[in-house]
């Protein structure tokens, strides 16, 4: 009889935990999720930008991108979320001019010549100004009659021969850059 008394109080007993209101149990809420979005993503010139492309050849990762076209040009600027400098640009004008005229009005005086990119192409590096570090720029007259440029300004405590330096690594990411496909 004991037992019968027992287990009946048991059952009792479990039965009337069971009806009660069970306390919410707090749940962290979940860590943000980063995702990758790639250049391309935002349109315009930036299609024709990769974010893997540029940190293996500039060695520097970008991870933000913002479009603008006005009339035939199109840009792309790129940034690190975290940081307002270096910032590469790209821009792409559809134009009508020939290799001759590049050659004349284009090409900035002091500017490099640079071969195999293009119809005709160059490099430089402007100083610091603005509260911004040197510039280094690429451009050149494509074979699709699109005029590119690409251009790298750096921080302002960037010294003029290390933006100098990466107009090389600027030219081998122009000769990746297929503006037909704008």
């Amino acid at each position: 009889m004991r037992g019968r008394i027992v287990v009946a109080g048991l059952a009792g007993l479990l039965v009337s935990g069971c009806a009660a209101e069970a306390e919410p149990v707090a749940v962290p809420p979940p860590a943000p999720i980063a995702v990758d979005v790639p250049a391309a993503s935002s349109g315009g010139a930036c299609r024709l930008l990769d974010f893997t492309v540029i940190e293996q050849l500039v060695k520097v990762r970008f991870d933000v991108a913002a479009a603008s076209e006005r009339g035939d040009t199109h840009s792309c600027v790129v940034r690190a979320e975290s940081a307002t400098m270096p910032e590469l640009a790209l821009s792409v004008t559809e134009t009508t001019i020939d290799k001759a005229t590049f050659g004349t009005d284009v090409v900035p005086d002091k500017a490099t010549k640079v071969t195999g990119l293009g119809q005709q192409a160059y490099r430089r590096t402007v100083a610091a100004a603005g509260g911004h570090g040197p510039v280094a720029e690429v451009g050149w007259l494509a074979a699709d009659g699109r005029l590119a440029t690409l251009s790298w300004t750096t921080a302002r405590d960037v010294e003029r021969s290390a933006a100098e330096k990466l107009t090389g690594d600027l030219v081998a990411l122009a000769k990746k850059v297929d503006t037909r496909a704008l």
